[in-house]
């Protein structure tokens, strides 16, 4: 990313990144990618990339219900933003390398996931914000919100990381612990940066 289908399908502008231990092998297959409204870029970080690619699903849910209870602009911004800097922490606690979390795989993708009317981890997370029940929010969604499934995995994998994640912590509270949704954003407020 940052990519949606929806915009791709539409022939809108889209930017893809490959992550491949082979890099020559992932420039091939770009290769048969770029096109008028697709350019592409190629990465050996596949592990980061992927951890990314779960985390900003995750995100996207608690900006979503931070726009479902009509915080505002400001503080989901503050969300984002603090998102990317936990985001750039468990990474590198996952997989110490050389990285640049503001490059488009990173932030872009979790910047369109967080902000798109196209996302369907926002949109689960702006129904929760809005008074659903985790349960009536997944029964109303056409599709799977995989920002779900991710929360509960990454929240197990951090275990054994103890990397700082504010924000992880909150989606887990809300999503597996039923945690009231103002009242798990109300303590949040309190440990962003």
């Amino acid at each position: 990313g940052p990519c949606h289908a929806e915009e791709v399908a539409l022939g809108r502008l889209s930017y893809l990144t490959v992550a491949c231990n082979d890099i020559e092998l992932a420039r091939k297959f770009t290769s048969m990618l770029d096109g008028k409204a697709m350019k592409t870029f190629v990465s050996t970080d596949v592990h980061g990339i992927e951890y990314a690619g779960v985390l900003k699903n995750i995100y996207a849910i608690a900006s979503g219900m931070v726009h479902g209870l009509k915080a505002g602009d400001n503080y989901q911004a503050m969300v984002i933003s603090n998102a990317i800097r936990e985001m750039a922490r468990f990474i590198e606690a996952i997989s110490p390398r050389e990285r640049q979390i503001c490059d488009s795989v990173y932030l872009g993708d979790l910047l369109v996931t967080s902000y798109s009317r196209f996302s369907r981890n926002h949109n689960f997370g702006a129904m929760i914000g809005r008074g659903y029940t985790v349960k009536a929010a997944m029964m109303e969604m056409e599709m799977v919100a995989e920002g779900y499934y991710g929360t509960k995995c990454i929240h197990e994998i951090n275990r054994k990381y103890n990397v700082n994640m504010p924000l992880l912590d909150c989606v887990y509270r809300i999503l597996y612990e039923r945690c009231p949704v103002s009242l798990a954003f109300e303590k949040l407020s309190t440990e962003l940066i």
